[in-house]
């Protein structure tokens, strides 16, 4: 799960990115003052959890679910800017317990949260396994993060019902991305290689929490009925589709300076990605034996990943890829042109599409 998110004119539309920030830094303040008074040593938790969330991202996932609610009719509220701030913790929490489960060492440049406490575990000199600390560590942060995500949903002050309408939206989402993710892990231990295992993976691991959920969120904010509703599940599936699929190209064939991870890091991890089961689909026969054989391999050095990355352009599953790209985007494009919303909005999500799918490699 590479995460370049796009920079964009539309996440700064309404100021949202810096009023995002500003929930995140009023909670997160908070939050290191309750830790800080129950035992010193939580300090460093409430620096690793600021320094992931406050950091790093473009707040891509708030202004879909804001711009899905000023679509839906309502009106500019800090409170609502608040309470979608809550989905920059559900990130954090995916990402943390992605880069643990993947053994990934760096997160946007920086020392991925269980390699930050394995770190630290060795320049204090304490006693037992330093990795197996980070690793606890990196559980918990995530399920901290996770905690937090609900607690910043109820505590910007939005009315008891109309949180009572977004509920179960938050909650599908959660569940989604975590189902998502042991099948990720599943595919990986089993070797599973098919287009359809790899879309239904990327859909729940990553594809709706990103676009789709974020912007039926927002429309249960704002109370939208159900043609609104319909129409963002039509733009936002495949737009979330094709959100992820440009991550799996980056995840191959990206620059580090932008994915803030190793070059070939999915290669490392095994990622049985819908670009890896299209080359697999359509490589010849020592293609196909040199994607099994390297492919998660824990010794692939430079010329493994070389390799891959040449069985993947021979296969045409790069340009087969980008194919699927453009369609999903046209899609997208084609439900949010008729749906039944605020024209700004509109205008908004337009551009936040073309920006979520033409992040360069």
């Amino acid at each position: 799960m590479t995460e370049p998110s796009p920079t964009t004119a539309a996440t700064d539309r309404a100021q949202l990115r810096a009023r995002v920030d500003k929930a995140l830094a009023w909670f997160l303040a908070d939050r290191r003052e309750w830790m800080v008074a129950v035992d010193d040593a939580l300090a460093p938790v409430a620096d690793a959890v600021e320094a992931f969330v406050l950091r790093g991202g473009k707040r891509l996932r708030p202004a879909f679910g804001y711009w899905g609610y000023r679509g839906a009719g309502g009106a500019d509220s800090d409170q609502v800017v608040t309470a979608l701030a809550a989905l920059e913790f559900l990130q954090a929490s995916a990402l943390i317990h992605d880069d643990l489960i993947d053994r990934s060492d760096t997160r946007r440049g920086e020392p991925s949260v269980h390699r930050r406490f394995a770190g630290r575990h060795r320049a204090e000199g304490w006693s037992g396994d330093p990795d197996g600390f980070g690793e606890a560590a990196a559980v918990l942060l995530g399920d901290l993060c996770l905690v937090w995500s609900d607690e910043l949903l109820h505590a910007g002050g939005i009315d008891p019902a109309t949180l009572s309408r977004a509920r179960p939206v938050f909650d599908e989402m959660r569940t989604e991305v975590t189902i998502g993710q042991y099948l990720d892990v599943l595919t990986q231990v089993t070797g599973t290689t098919s287009v359809e295992r790899a879309g239904k993976v990327a859909r729940l691991k990553s594809a709706k929490y990103t676009v789709e959920r974020p912007l039926l969120l927002g429309a249960a904010l704002a109370g939208a009925g159900p043609e609104v509703v319909a129409a963002y599940s039509a733009y936002g599936l495949p737009l979330g589709e094709a959100f992820q699929l440009r991550d799996d190209l980056l995840g191959v064939f990206g620059d580090p300076e932008l994915t803030g991870k190793p070059a070939g890091d999915d290669l490392r991890e095994g990622k049985r990605t819908y670009l890896i089961a299209a080359a697999r689909e359509t490589a010849d026969a020592a293609g196909r034996r040199d994607l099994d054989r390297l492919l998660g391999a824990p010794d692939l050095d430079a010329a493994g990943i070389a390799r891959l990355r040449a069985v993947i352009m021979a296969s045409g599953a790069a340009e087969r890829t980008e194919r699927r790209i453009a369609t999903l985007l046209d899609g997208a494009l084609a439900a949010i042109d008729a749906a039944p919303i605020e024209l700004e909005a509109r205008a908004v999500l337009v551009e936040l599409a073309h920006a979520a799918t033409h992040r360069g490699l």
